[in-house]
């Protein structure tokens, strides 16, 4: 079971009073009155809210933090923090400031839009290896947003140790939502013709090209090594997606020369009914208006691995 779902269900325990068993009974059948059309999480709120159980207004911990939340309080120290970007929307021109918060059970990105929350990040009181309050703030896409009716402020606590690893969850392809880094374990159904690309060979970064040079910004003047990716479709038995491996990970699920076209597209029948557990991020394919899964680990199914965990949920 999602481990999510069951956080939910323990929470929702708690404060109703009644046995996780019957909450989870509640869900299955909310789930089959919408056609099995919401993933479990979902049907989980929608209990809770029927049983007046509000998780807003609570401070949480960052693994405790629901999609969906309009009143969300978190503190978390800050291990990351992008440039202040400045965009330009129907005309008007606004800020927006990215970071990345962490305690001791995970760790999620902070978007900033108002105008004083931002200033803080400017003024540098709010930096790398701070510690920040967030009040009344809302989760959107497994991420933390704060307008000009949340809270960001110094906080005095101090965390021993943070997880700077982010925490992956192990979801069925069916419950996967933009923003989530999940892992799966699924069937490669479709393999289609690679393309191929040329990177910076210190950074990884696409090059630009100038005259007869190729240019990294980082870098300078670099001779661009050859990439390759490909896009799958997995299939897990609840839903299918489209996926998008890189070099690295072709070979892991047995392309042995991704940057060879001919023995690439040889090569790519070969790994069609595969099973291999698969790791990455859900995103919004904007080309295509699809959600694609974009990998970034491949590992093979560990038989004993499997049975530990089937046990543990017994």
């Amino acid at each position: 079971m999602i481990q999510n779902y069951e956080k939910i269900l323990e929470r929702i325990a708690k404060v109703s009073g009644l046995d996780k068993e019957e909450i989870g009974r509640r869900v299955e059948a909310k789930r089959a009155k919408l056609s099995g059309l919401i993933s479990y999480e979902g049907a989980a709120q929608i209990i809770a809210a029927e049983l007046g159980v509000s998780f807003d207004n609570e401070r949480l911990k960052i693994n405790e933090l629901l999609p969906g939340m309009k009143k969300a309080n978190v503190v978390g120290k800050v291990i990351n923090l992008s440039p202040v970007r400045t965009f330009t929307r129907n005309g008007k021109e606004g800020k927006v400031a990215n970071l990345v918060i962490a305690d001791e059970t995970s760790n999620i990105k902070v978007v900033l839009w108002d105008t004083n929350h931002i200033g803080l990040v400017e003024k540098g009181d709010v930096g790398e290896g701070k510690v920040i309050e967030i009040m009344n703030a809302s989760i959107r896409n497994n991420e933390i947003h704060l307008g000009s009716f949340s809270e960001l402020k110094l906080s005095n606590e101090v965390f021993d140790s943070v997880q700077t690893e982010r925490a992956i969850m192990e979801k069925n392809i069916s419950d996967f939502k933009v923003s989530d880094h999940a892992s799966t374990r699924a069937f490669i159904v479709q393999a289609f013709e690679p393309r191929f690309f040329y990177v910076c060979p210190e950074c990884g970064k696409k090059p630009s090209r100038e005259g007869e040079s190729d240019v990294c910004a980082e870098h300078g003047k670099v001779i661009p090594e050859k990439r390759a990716l490909m896009n799958i479709v997995l299939d897990d038995g609840t839903e299918t997606i489209r996926a998008v491996l890189f070099n690295d990970n072709l070979r892991a699920v047995g392309i042995e020369n991704p940057e060879d076209p001919d023995k690439c597209m040889r090569q790519r029948e070969g790994i069609l009914g595969k099973e291999m557990i698969f790791s990455g991020n859900v995103r919004t394919n904007k080309f295509f208006n699809n959600t694609e899964f974009i990998i970034d680990k491949v590992k093979e199914v560990d038989i004993d691995e499997l049975i530990a965990k089937l046990e543990q949920n017994h």
